[in-house]
């Protein structure tokens, strides 16, 4: 296959959508997350439309990251394209009140999944002389907000890893791009509130948010540009959104 992308956090929201998008345009599919049932379900959604190869993995899991890479059939190597899109946001506490458990969960999720994952697909595309790493960041990356504590500081990471990545890649035909969006409306909140079904949909009460087709829709256009061409990020709002005024506390 010419075109063969690795999607992580494939089972729903960016990544499934990003699945469907690149299965429609003609791409072979490598899906991992942890949930293999979903997994499957998108595999049988896209049926014949492209080549699917499932992967239940846990980007937290160094070895079974350099596992899965190791052990890829034959037909989906070389990797052209790798969407880093396995994370997640866990609260919105203080951090003096924050579960230490959710800044771990976060921290190996968002950043050390996505260097794990980057780490053993990036020597092939350097190798090959071709390749691309779309990786999904956060307005939280850009800008502060109460509760945004460690999710903000693990996708200012991201985004200064893509800017390394870009300036250590010069030289070669690799291209990188941190997607950096706001509001959208996926499992997100959902996964953030713990299963809080009711918190999760007052986040888009009265407004219309990104869509997961939203970022797969930008990924396509970007895949494909002309290859000369690095889109080094791209921040992403809905409409409806945009920044706020300086917090100020006052003692009256």
């Amino acid at each position: 296959m010419d075109n063969v992308a690795w999607i992580t956090g494939a089972s729903s929201g960016f990544g499934a959508a990003c699945a469907r998008r690149l299965a429609a345009g003609g791409w072979g599919l490598i899906l991992s997350a942890r949930r293999a049932d979903r997994l499957e379900g998108l595999r049988r959604e896209i049926g014949d439309k492209a080549p699917v190869h499932i992967l239940p993995l846990d980007v937290r899991d160094r070895q079974g990251v350099t596992a899965a890479v190791s052990g890829l059939p034959a037909a989906f190597r070389p990797v052209t394209l790798l969407v880093n899109n396995a994370g997640l946001a866990l609260g919105l506490e203080k951090a003096h009140e924050a579960d230490l458990g959710d800044w771990d969960r976060m921290v190996d999720t968002n950043i050390k999944g996505l260097i794990y994952m980057t780490r053993a697909l990036l020597p092939q595309m350097v190798a090959a002389d071709r390749g691309y790493i779309i990786n999904i960041g956060s307005v939280a990356g850009n800008w502060p907000y109460p509760g945004g504590n460690v999710y903000g500081g693990t996708k200012a990471f991201v985004k200064r890893f893509s800017q390394n990545l870009r300036s250590e890649l010069i030289g070669t035909a690799v291209r990188v791009t941190n997607i950096e969006p706001g509001l959208a409306e996926t499992e997100f909140s959902l996964v953030r509130f713990k299963g809080d079904a009711e918190k999760a949909a007052a986040v888009y009460e009265g407004m219309k948010p990104l869509s997961a087709e939203d970022i797969a829709e930008i990924v396509w256009w970007l895949v494909n540009l002309p290859p000369h061409v690095n889109v080094n990020s791209l921040e992403v709002m809905p409409v409806a959104q945009a920044w706020s005024f300086f917090a100020v506390h006052r003692d009256t």
